[in-house]
């Protein structure tokens, strides 16, 4: 585990957003995997999820609070959370000023639609090449829809692990783009779900919100987040 310990962008967030923007301005290539201790412990069970983390070519930037305080506690200096949902908000602003294609897979088509017509409304600037839900039965059929629209930015909202795999999959057919797996953030940043209140945020107790909001989250977190508890303390011994 200490592998993806050491893989960890250590930086601050507004570092890593200033090189977003670089890296669109450039039209460079980035893969973005944002790690909760779900991403570490899938990985540590998964042998595709595991040689995906480790590619020099992926930036893995901690997501979740459980994993800056393991960091911590084993002695790396990570300076702090980079959530998925501010890089995808940081991404539509940014793309939004430089006049960039994205390009969006997966959520419910309601959530699509709503997001869609975010997009039109607060980022009228952002090209919107195509917006597909995560229900087709061919999802490499629907990133060869992406590929031909080439991109600047491409979020994918299939669940952890489906999202990474699926893009990992198909980046080297692209020239440029910066790619990442959103999960849910696609449901707050269309409006059809709520993000926890600013103040909990702040606290680093998202999670706790999420799990009141969606009880059925508890055996999620008991499976990864307290298993990962004693993965790290089996490393600092």
């Amino acid at each position: 585990m200490k592998k993806y310990f050491n893989k960890l962008y250590k930086k601050d967030a507004n570092t890593f957003y200033q090189e977003l923007k670089k890296s669109l301005e450039k039209e460079e290539k980035h893969f973005i995997v944002t790690a909760n201790p779900e991403t570490f412990m899938m990985a540590s069970k998964d042998k595709e999820f595991h040689k995906l983390l480790l590619d020099t070519n992926v930036t893995m930037v901690p997501d979740g609070i459980g994993i800056v305080k393991a960091a911590h506690k084993v002695k790396y200096d990570v300076k702090g959370r980079i959530t998925g949902i501010d890089i995808a908000e940081k991404l539509l602003e940014y793309g939004n000023e430089l006049e960039k294609t994205i390009c969006v897979l997966g959520s419910k088509q309601e959530v699509i639609d709503a997001f869609a017509n975010v997009l039109n409304k607060k980022y009228p600037n952002l090209n919107v090449g195509v917006l597909l839900n995560g229900y087709s039965k061919d999802k490499d059929k629907d990133f060869e829809k992406i590929i031909k629209v080439k991109p600047d930015i491409v979020l994918v909202a299939l669940g952890m692990g489906n999202q990474e795999k699926l893009i990992y999959k198909h980046i080297n057919k692209f020239d440029k783009g910066v790619f990442i797996g959103v999960g849910g953030s696609i449901d707050v940043l269309s409006g059809t779900k709520k993000r926890a209140p600013k103040i909990l945020i702040k606290l680093n107790l998202e999670w706790l919100y999420r799990i009141c909001k969606e009880p059925k989250r508890i055996k999620r977190f008991y499976e990864n987040n307290i298993k990962f508890i004693l993965r790290v303390k089996k490393l600092i011994k």
